[in-house]
């Protein structure tokens, strides 16, 4: 949950913040950061204040209808599986292996679409779960990442999430 490039904004949320880079036309990515990280107000008028008014109303309503326009990059593969995954109503989720069926894939392959995700929440990566859990988040599974999904899910409303010794929400 590191920054490697400077953000043109980020937003704070309630477990987590959430870092915002543009380019002229688009959101190119969103990081999920450190709840400690500091807010950073984008310019008035541009991309990264447009999407800081809709990370708001996600936070606010998890029934937001994101209208961004946003940039993704990658293989015919990942492109399939991000765009399976913005089908997935809020509240609900899939498995990794019903995704993978669903874009004639493995579950695997799956879940490393789900890893590379540029932007996450816009792209609803965390509304997938493994068979038997939560599964990982953001490429990882460590706790502070998988609690981030946590919340997502619980803000969602989604009611299969498993109470956990030590969640951060």
């Amino acid at each position: 949950m590191s920054a490697s490039a400077p953000f043109d904004a980020i937003v704070k949320g309630p477990a987590f913040a959430i870092g915002i880079r543009t380019d002229a036309r688009h959101v190119t990515g969103l990081s999920l950061l450190s709840a400690a990280t500091r807010a950073k107000a984008p310019p008035p008028d541009t991309l990264a204040y447009l999407a800081c008014v809709q990370l708001s109303g996600y936070l606010d309503n998890p029934r937001y209808r994101f209208d961004l326009p946003i940039r993704l990059t990658g293989s015919l593969h990942q492109l399939k599986v991000w765009e399976a995954m913005r089908a997935i109503p809020p509240g609900e989720t899939r498995t990794y292996g019903d995704l993978a069926a669903e874009v004639g894939s493995n579950a695997r392959a799956v879940g490393t679409a789900c890893g590379l995700n540029p932007v996450p929440i816009v792209v609803p990566c965390h509304r997938i779960v493994a068979a038997n859990g939560l599964g990982g988040f953001m490429g990882g599974t460590g706790e502070e990442t998988v609690a981030i999904k946590r919340w997502l899910l619980a803000h969602e409303g989604w009611e299969g999430i498993p109470r956990m010794q030590g969640a951060l929400f």
